[in-house]
């Protein structure tokens, strides 16, 4: 894997990665950026739950289940107080929509974030990291 980054101006940088696909990234205005695009820190977490969401989704389809929509949250994200101020907690939301069985679910889970998530994986030499899932049954009415 590579990828770079080449600064655009103020803060704001562009990354590329070796697939050539590319993202902008800023900061706040207190910290000298102009608040147009996701921070560093904001994107672990999005990489976070992108990485747990891929594993989740295989896992589940290898079990054979469907839902109709699924989405996660990290409500907040605890960081050290001191520099380099590395995540110390983090809590990831799964919300399902659809008919599926809760230890199934669970077990998905648990093994995205025991033995697949790469992310995770190196999040998790500094930070706590925490789940919960909530499955919301479809409507039956139509």
């Amino acid at each position: 894997m590579n990828a770079k980054v080449k600064w655009v101006d103020k803060m704001r940088f562009l990354g590329t990665g070796g697939s050539g696909h590319a993202l902008v990234m800023d900061t706040s205005f207190e910290s000298g950026g102009q608040a147009s695009a996701s921070t560093p820190m904001e994107l672990c977490l999005m990489a976070l739950m992108g990485c747990t969401g891929m594993d989740v989704v295989s896992i589940l389809k290898k079990m054979d289940l469907t839902w109709e929509s699924f989405e996660m949250e990290i409500p907040e994200a605890l960081r050290a107080e001191k520099h380099p101020m590395v995540f110390t907690k983090i809590h990831i939301l799964f919300r399902f929509k659809g008919d599926l069985p809760e230890e199934k679910v669970a077990k998905a889970i648990a093994l995205s974030h025991e033995k697949y998530c790469s992310v995770g994986g190196m999040l998790g030499k500094t930070a706590q990291i925490t789940t919960e899932f909530i499955i919301e049954k479809p409507n039956q009415n139509l």
